[in-house]
């Protein structure tokens, strides 16, 4: 059975380019009716966050990307102990002292000499005398995974057969002198025991890919199937990563984003197939596939999310919006109407607020000098109150018939001097909910 996972760090707030992570893994679960699984990377204690790790969860839930498991990696640090162990008894873990200075000196000597700036394995030369002498000096050991330096091979879902020489890799840091477990250990280990089978993430992960299949080897396990999906860039083309802050799922939500919007536009992103609403994470699922993503960077653009978010506000049944409608204050017998005829006319729900104020308190008319005479001469004919969906074309005929004027230069000063606006709903729609006209139309 497929096992998926999402490993966010709650760390800050999750935005678009983890989206894209998160719901690749989502919807290869659900098709293939697997598991998903949250896992908060949680190891980093100073920088870690509950209210994170919340706001991550509500992000999730308001998209519908619901869990089967959670679990949070500052649960098991026992585990990771009991892991170490067993790589240090296999000599594939070892302890190393360098300051970042000295690692520093060794790279830039490296590059002078032509040759790739590798971790020199000094540290493997240490011995228990050498090691004993380095902490008498303040020194604090670490510890490095030894990779075995050979070809490491899998055939990635999005980019293609991968062959990373680890000759070329350093050896990772699995766990830092203050005893935290990092990223590419604790996964690792996490992996092998949740029995994660599908593994898709960004392609800046690829080199952390290849160190972690020989890790999880190492550990006896299996490695899972590995895809690396493009990056964002923005929409042109220049680097995202500086933007994110400004798109998160938060963010998005409070400015008035529709969920099934954002999840349209993410999971079709960087495919051959055209974005097109979907209002279910199923539809999705239905059409989802790895194999029709490229390798290139992706554009991204916010403003796309926009039409998207107006299709399906546009597309929602009263029900759906009848709690929000009467916070308004619309009342019972007009709500059902003032959704009809606002609908078509908002791109966010927020934007129901600004119709229903223009419909109750009036909007201040806008009137051309040159139509002045015209508009009062108009509201002055406007017949009493109530009016209905034929109020508007028997007005306009009357004062057709009495003006003269016809077209456009008939209609768009009534509606600009009724609504303050030169566009909007249907007038014979909208006459009915006016509550308040100019005074000379009483």
């Amino acid at each position: 059975m497929t096992t998926t996972r999402f490993a966010p760090s709650p760390t800050g707030h999750i935005h678009v380019g983890n989206l894209r992570t998160a719901l690749m893994n989502y919807l290869i679960a659900r098709k293939t009716g697997g598991t998903f699984i949250l896992r908060l990377d949680d190891t980093d204690r100073e920088r870690s966050k509950q209210e994170y790790a919340d706001g991550i969860q509500r992000d999730l839930e308001w998209l519908g990307l619901t869990w089967d498991r959670l679990e949070r990696q500052s649960d098991r640090l026992d585990r990771y102990a009991e892991a170490a162990d067993q790589l240090r008894g296999a000599g594939r873990l070892y302890e190393v002292f360098e300051t970042p200075t000295e690692l520093d000196l060794k790279r830039k000597k490296q590059l002078n000499m032509g040759k790739p700036p590798v971790y020199d394995r000094a540290g493997l030369n240490l011995t228990d005398e050498d090691r004993a002498r380095l902490r008498a000096e303040g020194r604090e050991g670490y510890w490095r995974f030894r990779l075995d330096q050979e070809r490491i091979e899998w055939p990635d879902g999005i980019i293609g057969d991968v062959s990373i020489d680890a000759a070329s890799v350093s050896d990772p840091v699995l766990i830092r002198a203050d005893g935290q477990v990092l990223y590419t250990f604790a996964s690792s280990v996490d992996d092998v025991d949740m029995g994660v089978t599908d593994i898709v993430r960004g392609a800046d992960h690829v080199t952390n890919t290849a160190t972690q299949i020989q890790i999880i080897k190492a550990l006896g396990g299996t490695p899972p199937r590995f895809a690396h999906h493009s990056l964002l860039t923005g929409p042109q083309g220049e680097e995202l990563s500086k933007r994110l802050g400004t798109l998160s799922l938060r963010d998005l939500r409070e400015k008035g984003v529709a969920p099934e919007a954002l999840l349209s536009l993410m999971a079709r992103l960087g495919s051959n197939q055209p974005v097109q609403l979907r209002m279910s994470l199923d539809e999705l699922a239905e059409g989802f596939d790895l194999s029709q993503f490229g390798a290139s960077p992706t554009k991204f653009d916010a403003e796309d999310l926009w039409p998207l978010t107006r299709e399906r506000n546009q597309h929602l049944p009263y029900d759906a919006v009848r709690e929000r409608i009467a916070a308004l204050g619309v009342p019972d017998d007009l709500a059902e109407r003032f959704w009809s005829v606002a609908r078509q006319n908002i791109t966010r729900l927020d934007d129901l607020g600004e119709w229903w104020t223009l419909m109750r308190d009036g909007a201040e008319p806008v009137i051309a000098p040159e139509d002045a005479e015209f508009v009062a001469q108009a509201l002055a004919m406007l017949p009493p109150r109530p009016w209905t969906e034929t109020t508007w074309s028997e007005w306009t005929n009357a004062v057709k018939a009495a003006t003269g004027r016809k077209g456009k230069g008939l209609f768009m000063p009534l509606r600009k001097a009724l609504t303050g606006m030169d566009h909007g709903p249907e007038m014979g729609e909208l006459m009915p909910l006016l509550q308040r006209v100019p005074a000379a139309g009483r």
